[in-house]
């Protein structure tokens, strides 16, 4: 059942009664609703305010709007019943002649009359439908478009919450790591190429761990072509320890490097991405010894 309520909340189900998903994910919404009875009527619910919305918000045609069509269609707006046609009198006839008495009467007027009205209906109710349709249909449009962004915020707070979830949890590790005398801090201070730059380094010797500090980290930013490379110095010859990138937006706060179980000394040059076999001493940015 959790499963079920933590499908709904992703907002997928109303992306799926729009038609607004690929077609494995639309397999997926219809394992997952013949699965779960919840999803089921979750679908039928959306299904169903989505009507509503659309019935609320419809638009009606505007007054004298068969007028118009007429006008289009070149029907005349009077039509003269063919009962009301004068008719010329004729001279009265010689007494002597029989009176002729029509025994069906003219229905032409009034049938013409029908059609006339039967196609006024026809075409307002066609102009009525295809109004409602656009309108219905515009109204669908908006509210598609309000759902997906509602979606794309929903989407970057998730983003946002876990992102502090991870920052606090490095926050924490490196008041952890201070507070340990396990755990040594080696400051790492800027050399002539760049007497600015700095940057911390904590250094596990029994668990050979080591971790860079980003909150203390002071390199200038790198392009994309280069990454700084860090080393640990053992009885004089470089370690490879790993690279990073000094980002000036958001990223992690703590930088898990690799493992080293003995080191006089830690430094950071500037290489080409991926990393250097051994250091290019020329771009060594900074460089911190180990207190004993």
């Amino acid at each position: 059942m959790e499963d079920a309520k933590a499908y709904i909340e992703t907002g997928i189900l109303e992306l799926y009664v729009l038609g607004h998903l690929n077609a494995q994910e639309q397999r997926e919404a219809e394992e997952m609703a013949a699965k779960y009875p919840a999803i089921k009527e979750e679908i039928t619910a959306i299904e169903i305010a989505m009507e509503q919305y659309a019935v609320k918000h419809a638009i009606e045609p505007t007054k004298g709007l068969d007028k118009q069509i007429f006008e289009k269609l070149g029907i005349p707006d009077d039509v003269v019943p063919f009962h009301e046609v004068p008719v010329p009198k004729e001279t009265p006839a010689p007494s002597h002649e029989a009176k002729i008495i029509p025994l069906v009467a003219d229905h032409a007027a009034s049938t013409i009359r029908t059609l006339r009205y039967s196609l006024v209906a026809c075409v307002g109710l066609l102009v009525v439908s295809v109004a409602a349709l656009y309108a219905t249909h515009d109204k669908l449009t908006i509210a598609n478009q309000q759902i997906i962004a509602m979606n794309i915020d929903k989407q970057k707070f998730a983003s946002t919450v876990s992102f502090m979830k991870d920052e606090n949890k490095d926050l924490q590790e490196i008041a952890a790591i201070s507070a340990d005398p396990a755990w040594t801090s080696v400051k790492l201070a800027g050399t002539k190429i760049s007497p600015q730059a700095n940057m911390m380094v904590y250094w596990h010797k029994k668990g050979q761990h080591v971790m860079v500090d980003n909150t203390k980290m002071a390199l200038p930013q790198n392009d994309a072509a280069h990454q700084y490379q860090l080393w640990a110095m053992v009885d004089g010859k470089p370690v490879d320890l790993g690279v990073f990138d000094a980002k000036s937006g958001p990223g992690k706060l703590l930088l898990t490097m690799k493992e080293v179980g003995h080191a006089q000394a830690f430094a950071v040059t500037l290489e080409k991405r991926g990393g250097s076999p051994s250091p290019t001493m020329e771009k060594m940015i900074a460089m911190g010894g180990v207190s004993i």
